[in-house]
Order: C-alpha cells, then structure tokens, then sequence
C-alpha cells in the first residue's frame, strides 16, 4: 500500500504533459503582428476602409464591406492594446483586447457615439495616424475556446461602447455603390460573427521571424 501511494505522484507527473496539451496554441491560432482579411459570415463581405470620408457624423475614414476577395484596402494587422501586450507571433486569446490597424492607410478600427448613415446604428469608423489613436481603438475578441483559431467564427465587442463590429445590409450609393455600412450593434447576433480569411500569418513560435504566406 505504501508503495502504491508513493507511485501514484509519480504517475500523475507522467500524465500532466499530456493533460495540459490541450491548453497550447494550435498552428492555426491567430497571432499579434499577422495580417488577414475579415469576412463577415451572415453577408459574406470583407471588412474594408480607403481614404474616403463620411459626409456626415465623424467624417473620419469610412469603413465599409466589400464583395471581392482580391480588394488591397480590406487588409487589416493585429495589434494589441500596446506594442508590449501582444508581441509578434504570440497567438490572441480570447477575452483579449486588440487593435486592427488598416495595413495602407494605418488607421485603426474605431467608434464612437455617431449614427451611422445609413442604419442609425453607431459609426465605425478609422481613426489615428501610423497606427496610433486613442482609446476607442481597442476591441474585445469573443471566441469559445481558449484562442482565437483562424477557422473559427468570432465577434468584436468595442471596449469603450460594448456594441458589437455588425453588418445588417445596408448598400451604399455612389461614389461607393454596392459597398456594406459597417456598423457597432448593442446585442450579439448573427450580424456580428467574422472569420480570419486570406492574409500573412504569423506561426506561434519561438522564432518571431517565422510566419506562413497563404
């Protein structure tokens, strides 16, 4: 009997990799520095910005949804809250609180108490110069697991207002026909789930300067 209790410890340290195997990043984790495009799963369209400004509310940098996949202005990077809190190549948990920095106009994803033109929910908008904004940047990853997996369907809630980064359908006219308003909704529902689709994904490694082209 004294012999079975002192083997059990032994035991269970034997057991505790593979127990606590679970809790690592998968290789298909999101990670800080990667840079990807964001499809909105209900309508099917890509988070997108470019250098036109709404005509009404903040008049910062629109941020629409866009059909083609191929579109250069729907690139967004991950960044977090500081450059500290989310070194490159470490994978996003959920709960985190991140930035997505437009990649050609270094804006960053942004709202605040405007309606927004053509829903009169709250505008999102890009705001900042070379990455740098205020504190209406950050957004909340809200996925079930433990990590942010490139596969799964994820919301952003808005730290500062709690909505929720939505499209509803809403087309514009010209000089942006066809494009999505993008918008921050109060309740989480099918409007607000987005995917991690094409992009440049940083792997979870200990080498920083490794990353996967796809």
């Amino acid at each position: 009997m004294r012999g079975g209790r002192r083997l059990f410890p032994l035991l269970l340290l034997a057991l505790l990799p593979g127990l606590c195997h679970g809790r690592e990043p998968a290789p298909g984790a999101v990670t800080c520095g990667s840079v990807l495009k964001l499809l909105n799963t209900r309508h099917s369209v890509r988070l997108h910005s470019h250098e036109a400004k709404y005509g009404s509310g903040s008049g910062q940098q629109s941020v629409t949804g866009v059909e083609a996949s191929d579109d250069a202005n729907s690139y967004w990077r991950i960044r977090g809250k500081s450059d500290s809190s989310c070194q490159r190549g470490t994978p996003v948990k959920c709960g985190q609180a991140i930035r997505l920095t437009h990649v050609n106009t270094g804006k960053n994803l942004h709202t605040h108490h405007f309606p927004s033109p053509l829903s009169n929910n709250q505008e999102v908008s890009a705001f900042g110069d070379d990455g740098e904004g205020d504190d209406l940047d950050f957004w909340i990853v809200q996925c079930s697991g433990t990590y942010w997996e490139r596969e799964d369907a994820v919301r952003f809630k808005h730290v500062g207002t709690e909505v929720f980064l939505s499209i509803t359908g809403e087309q514009y006219g010209h000089p942006i026909r066809g494009q999505r308003e993008v918008h921050g909704m109060p309740a989480a529902n099918h409007h607000n789930y987005w995917k991690a689709m094409e992009g440049v994904f940083i792997k979870p490694s200990l080498d920083p300067a490794k990353h996967d082209e796809l």
